[in-house]
């Protein structure tokens, strides 16, 4: 059995991505709305999804629906998603957003803003749920529904692709076959984009990262300070290698997790720091795609 698998990556001698102005580090920051595409009773899935709230594993016997949990999903959208388009707007900083295409559709006002802002959209699906638990034919066809969704929302259509944590195995072949994404983000082995082939074509992953992002909250981390800690000392790590090794440092955001005020709290302070710095490429992720592909094109 040919399983795929590459344990060697680039190894001790990885390539300079020579970011824009000879820059040590690229750090994209991505906000991921979901919030109206989880499993739910309204969507026939049977249960309410809880992962990522505050009720995560502390209800778990609800019958029917669990209405904490839809509160703390709605809180994401209607308040959450609006603070950290604030934070980032007053700094005039680039995001990007993984958008579940339904989620988008439920709510037009932040679709617009989205629209307004420049940031660019990586489709998050067209539901927010296991890709790997849905057959071929299935997944196709969200494939298909999430970028006609996105392009009627957003008005362009999405670029790159990035399932619920674990893609199906044939995810990348799927995406690929639609012919129209510059690259996936389902991988987490690396801190460089890098190609693969599929089907015999060149293919473009940009990994990207569950370790420096915000759910680690729910992991059992306590405060925004503490979050700010742990993405300080990996952007300050990156950065002191960047002199010689420079790398590529994704930062994953849920508005109903770091959206809360005392956890933004600590986002705000980190965006704060890394401004401090020089040398540092704070971008888009189609950006950073479109820049490999310039500077780095596939064999």
């Amino acid at each position: 059995m040919d399983l795929a698998r590459d344990f060697i990556g680039y190894g001790a001698n990885p390539p300079n991505p020579n970011w824009p102005k000879k820059a040590r580090i690229a750090i994209n920051f991505v906000m991921n709305y979901e919030e109206g595409s989880e499993p739910s009773m309204q969507d026939g899935e049977g249960f309410t999804e809880n992962m990522l709230t505050d009720s995560h594993a502390l209800f778990k016997d609800v019958n029917g629906r669990d209405l904490a949990a839809e509160g703390l999903f709605e809180y994401g959208s209607r308040v959450g998603f609006w603070r950290l388009m604030r934070l980032f707007q007053d700094r005039g900083l680039p995001m990007t957003i993984f958008g579940c295409a339904l989620a988008l559709e439920r709510n037009p006002e932040a679709a617009a803003a989205i629209r307004e802002s420049g940031f660019d959209v990586c489709s998050h699906g067209w539901r927010w749920i296991k890709h790997y638990g849905l057959s071929e034919a299935v997944e196709r066809e969200h494939i298909r529904l999430a970028v006609e969704s996105i392009t009627r929302t957003t008005g362009e259509r999405p670029y790159g692709w990035y399932c619920r944590y674990s893609p199906s195995v044939n995810t990348r072949r799927l995406v690929a076959e639609e012919g129209g994404f510059l690259y996936d983000s389902d991988y987490y082995g690396d801190e460089l984009p890098l190609w693969t082939r599929v089907q015999n074509k060149p293919h473009l992953v940009v990994p990207y990262s569950l370790t420096t992002n915000d759910g680690q909250f729910s992991a059992g981390m306590g405060t925004g300070n503490q979050w700010f800690e742990f993405v300080r000392d990996a952007f300050d790590m990156l950065y002191r290698e960047g002199e010689k090794q420079p790398k590529m440092m994704s930062v994953g955001l849920h508005m109903r997790l770091i959206g809360h005020p005392s956890r933004a709290a600590g986002l705000e302070r980190f965006l704060e720091h890394i401004m401090k710095h020089d040398d540092v490429w704070i971008a888009r992720r189609v950006d950073i795609a479109r820049h490999w592909i310039k500077e780095h094109p596939a064999a």
